[in-house]
């Protein structure tokens, strides 16, 4: 039975929730119907983002884990589920890319991970078939327990830096943010349709009107090298012009 202090949005998803546990356990049930009220999700600055990362990271090895995941669901946009089912066969860790195997109906897609991922990724254990989850327990469940964990690390790490606005970053937060920041680079929403997997134009439509970036500030690096330039352009910064025989690349904060 639905909390009385659930909102509809809540309702719907513990439903959608609960449809994947009787589907799983082959049982039927009467799917009730609650009507979703749209809303615009949180998008914190990248600054943020990496900053909660950094923090999480130092908390150890159960760190080192949830920054991994939030790492890969910040550069593959994929839904928190599918990084969850991510296998070690699905990282090409030579070429550097991430192969999506889809939930939800979603298309399966490959995305370009940054030396920054594969570093994290590789210093975890490859105990099992399965880069985060534990095979042997429910694949829901446990996702859930790693969500609440994760819930605790980012806690801490909002109280140590004084920032509470970090506590509204969840799992979903990263695939939004990626969304936003590669609609507003490329101004192509079929990119992000498939960045995200969607079959459906309209889902992707949310992210042409997220954020109003014309008054935000840019963070800007300089590269002397070819190998400066490459790790720039693999951290998300774009190239602006040459200055003096040096390359000046820039990023929205």
């Amino acid at each position: 039975m639905a909390q009385k202090w659930w909102d509809e949005n809540t309702k719907s998803k513990r439903v959608e929730d609960l449809k994947a546990f009787y589907a799983h356990r082959k049982l039927q049930w009467t799917v009730p119907r609650y009507r979703r009220i749209e809303k615009l999700p949180f998008i914190p600055t990248e600054a943020e983002i990496d900053g909660l990362i950094d923090g999480i990271e130092r908390m150890g090895r159960c760190g080192s884990k949830t920054a991994a995941f939030l790492q890969t669901v910040k550069e593959t946009a994929a839904r928190p589920g599918e990084i969850w089912r991510l296998q070690w066969t699905d990282v090409d860790f030579e070429r550097g890319a991430v192969s999506i195997v889809p939930e939800k109906g979603s298309n399966p897609r490959q995305r370009k991970a940054s030396t920054k991922l594969i570093a994290k990724l590789s210093s975890l254990p490859r105990r099992t078939t399965y880069v985060f989850r534990n095979p042997a327990r429910n694949p829901i469940k446990s996702l859930d327990d790693f969500r609440d964990r994760y819930d605790e690390q980012r806690r801490k790490v909002a109280e140590a830096v004084g920032n509470p606005r970090l506590l509204k970053i969840t799992f979903k937060t990263l695939r939004h943010f990626k969304a936003t920041m590669e609609y507003h680079r490329t101004k192509d929403i079929l990119h992000v349709m498939q960045l995200l997997g969607h079959k459906n134009i309209r889902n992707t439509l949310v992210y042409t009107h997220l954020i109003n970036f014309e008054t935000d500030e840019f963070v800007c690096k300089v590269a002397k090298t070819v190998e400066e330039a490459s790790a720039l352009v693999e951290s998300g910064f774009d190239y602006v012009t040459d200055i003096d025989g040096l390359k000046l690349f820039r990023k929205r904060k």
